[in-house]
Order: structure tokens, then C-alpha cells, then sequence
């Protein structure tokens, strides 16, 4: 067997670490790749950890302004003035020692992940660490210092493909990343989010759909608050599958956000692991369908972190491996006394929360009295002209 899975990984990866109050905290990330390790999935056959080289200034440059990185590199040195005028000290993205360093790291795992997925060494890739989908060209926005996501896909363009697929399943809207494409026919960013009336950025409605160049590439299904897995999945289902069948991406990137939990404290949609563990299987099937398998995977937003993230980020990798682990799996007791050690909380005992979505395919009709129906409908009425294909059916 070939390479299934490749992970780039440097326990520095945990260094992006905007201190002990912030809610993106690091620990989650590690705990992941200690839940994932305990239950197997880095023993499956085909999965490898590798080396993640930290990303040098022509990566970075793919998507940010020069004077934009200068301001990170520099960020120790610089007044408040300077900082803020590139988002940086505030409240979402306070300054931290090495901040560059540890976001460059970042943007090189998942760049070290796109490689390995386009040169074919690896079927699939991940960086649980990534995801960090806000951050402007000359902005840091939202937790987020460099876009790897962004980066990343230009660098696959770089580097020949024709045709990228960009879905983020985060409970915010992917906005960095449709910024940075928005104007480009070659990507096509799809983004399940809260509607932006609930929650920042406070963008994703169906009509920013792209630039004159690019109409319907940008697609946003925006979902009202307290949205549970039956609904979101019918909306995933609505709008994701028949827009790669359309444009035939030669590879899928995929981000995981996990804050769409019920359990989130920062946002107000109502998914279950099982739920989340659902949309993940769905991915997978369809970077398979439409992209010849080349799939990378990057994390994203979670801040429940113990009872939320490292156990659907620990399912996300083992499909990803090809070795899915059943919902009703105990996690392991060396790992929830490892939480306990590094968090004072109790870890959750099992790999799911006791669901079974069982959603009502859009094919069966629409009902224009769920909101949920109507926020899938204007979707794609916004988009699907633009790929050939029928609103309704």
C-alpha cells in the first residue's frame, strides 16, 4: 500500500499561542495528536508523520504584502499605532514572542501537506494546526496571522493545478480565503457557516458570490442559529456535492472547524460529534468522486477543547486514513488522565454523543417554511446558473 495519510508535524506547532486567556488555545491541538496517537491512527498502514518546515517569505508572499510580513516579523519593535494598523495587539490577535515564527510554521505544515497531495507522494495530508481562514492579505483578522489556507492553495496553483476546491465547514465564515479568490475562476471556495446577523466576520451571504471574472465561485450557505446535524448536513448535502460535480477540481482542501459543536462557547449552531464526524465521512467520499482522492485537510476554529476537538479532529484523521473509528469507541484511560493533567477537566469517555443524523435529502422537496430550506435556496439560486445547474432539483 502507498502513502494514505500524510501528517507534517513539529510539537512547535503549538507555539501559535496568543496566551493562557485566549480562546484558540494550543492545548487543543495537542491533545488531539495525543488522542489520535492513543486510539491507533498513527499505526494504521499508509499514515506517516513528517517534517513541517516553517514557511519562508516567498510562501508567504503568495498571498500577503510584503510590509504586511515586515509588520509580523517586526511586531516586538513596533508602537501601538503600527500594530493596529495591521490588526495586530488587539483583543483577537494579541502580540506573542515568535509570532511569526510560529505562524510560518503553521503555513509550512499545510503547504508540506498540499506537496505531498499534489506530487502525489500522499493520497491525503493534513495540519489539524491550520485552518486559520480569516487573515487578510495586509490584516491579521479573527485568531488568524497568515492564511494558510490561502497560501496554500496558490501554492497548488503554483504548481499546476487547474481547478482547487476550497469547503469550510467552520461555524464562520471562510472569509480570508474567498477574499483572497474571489476574482479567480480557478477556485472555487464553498463556506457552511452561521449567518453573519449572529456571528463575525459578519460576511457570507449567498450574494457575494464572486467578481465579475469569477461568478459563482464564491459560495456561501448561511445558516440560522441553533442549526442541528439534520438540517446542516441537508443543507451540506444541497449544496456541496453538486457544485464539485460541476467543476471537477483536480484536488479538494477541506477545513474542519469544529465550533459548530452544540458545546461551543463562542458560537450558536447545535452539531453533535456525530454530526461533524457525518460531514467529515462526506468529504472524504467526495475528494474520491471528484478529485481523484487528492484531499488535504486543515483544521480550523474549536473552542470547547477537551470535550469537542480532539475527538472529532481524532475522527477526521482516521478517515482521512482510511481506518475510520467506530462512534461508540472509549477513549483511551491513559488520555483522559493526560486532560485531567493538563486541563483540570474531565475528558469525555467515548468517540461520540450518542446521535444518529438521519437527514432529509433536498431532493425530497422544499419547504419554504424551514428557514434552513430557505437559507439552502438562496444559495443556489445565487450560484448554480452560473455552473449549468438546476436551483430546484
Amino acid at each position: 500500500m502507498g502513502e494514505v495519510l500524510r501528517i507534517p508535524w513539529d510539537d512547535a506547532l503549538t507555539s501559535y499561542d496568543f496566551g493562557h486567556d485566549h480562546p484558540l488555545a494550543p492545548v487543543r491541538v495537542e491533545l488531539t495528536m495525543a488522542l489520535a496517537r492513543g486510539l491507533g491512527v498513527f499505526d494504521a498502514p499508509g499514515v506517516s508523520l513528517a517534517a513541517a518546515p516553517p514557511a519562508d517569505d516567498s510562501l508567504l508572499a503568495l498571498v500577503h504584502a510584503e510590509d504586511y510580513i515586515h509588520a509580523v516579523k517586526n511586531v516586538a519593535h513596533s508602537t501601538l499605532a503600527e500594530r493596529l494598523r495591521y490588526g495586530l495587539g488587539t483583543d483577537d490577535n494579541p502580540v506573542f514572542p515568535g509570532m511569526h515564527e510560529a505562524s510560518a510554521l503553521v503555513v509550512g505544515a499545510s503547504v508540506a501537506a498540499a506537496d505531498a497531495v499534489w506530487s502525489g507522494a500522499s493520497l491525503h495530508a493534513a495540519n489539524m494546526a491550520g485552518g486559520l481562514h480569516h487573515a487578510m492579505r495586509a490584516h491579521a483578522s479573527g485568531f488568524c496571522l497568515y492564511n494558510d489556507p490561502a497560501i496554500t492553495i496558490a501554492r497548488l496553483l503554483d504548481q499546476g493545478a487547474e481547478r482547487v476546491a476550497y469547503v469550510d465547514i467552520d461555524a464562520h465564515h471562510g472569509d480570508g480565503v474567498q477574499a483572497a479568490f474571489y476574482d479567480d475562476p480557478r477556485v472555487l471556495t464553498i463556506s457552511l457557516h452561521e449567518h453573519p446577523s449572529t456571528l463575525f466576520p459578519g460576511t457570507g451571504l449567498p450574494g457575494q458570490c464572486g467578481g465579475p471574472a469569477a461568478e459563482g465561485m464564491s459560495v456561501n450557505v448561511a445558516l440560522p442559529a441553533r442549526t442541528r446535524d439534520e438540517p446542516w448536513l441537508r443543507a451540506f448535502d444541497a449544496v456541496v456535492p453538486p457544485l464539485l460535480t460541476a467543476f471537477a477540481p483536480d484536488v479538494l482542501v477541506t477545513q474542519h472547524g469544529c465550533d459548530s459543536h452544540a458545546l461551543d462557547p463562542l458560537t450558536h449552531l447545535m452539531l453533535t460529534i456525530d454530526g461533524q464526524r457525518m460531514a467529515a465521512e462526506a468529504l472524504h467520499r467526495l475528494a474520491h468522486g471528484h478529485a481523484d482522492g487528492r484531499w488535504l485537510l486543515l483544521g480550523g476554529g474549536g473552542y470547547a477543547v477537551v470535550d469537542v476537538v480532539p475527538r472529532i479532529w481524532t475522527h477526521v484523521l482516521a478517515e482521512a486514513a482510511h481506518h475510520p473509528i467506530a462512534p461508540d469507541t472509549e477513549t483511551p484511560k491513559e488520555w483522559r488522565e493526560h486532560v485531567a493533567e493538563r486541563t483540570g477537566q474531565a475528558a469525555p469517555a467515548s468517540m461520540t454523543d450518542g446521535h444518529h443524523p438521519a437527514p432529509r435529502p433536498w431532493s425530497g422537496g422544499y419547504d419554504p417554511a424551514d428557514p434552513v430550506d430557505r437559507a439552502i435556496l438562496a444559495t443556489r439560486r445565487a450560484v448554480f446558473p452560473h455552473h449549468g445547474l438546476d436551483v430546484m432539483h
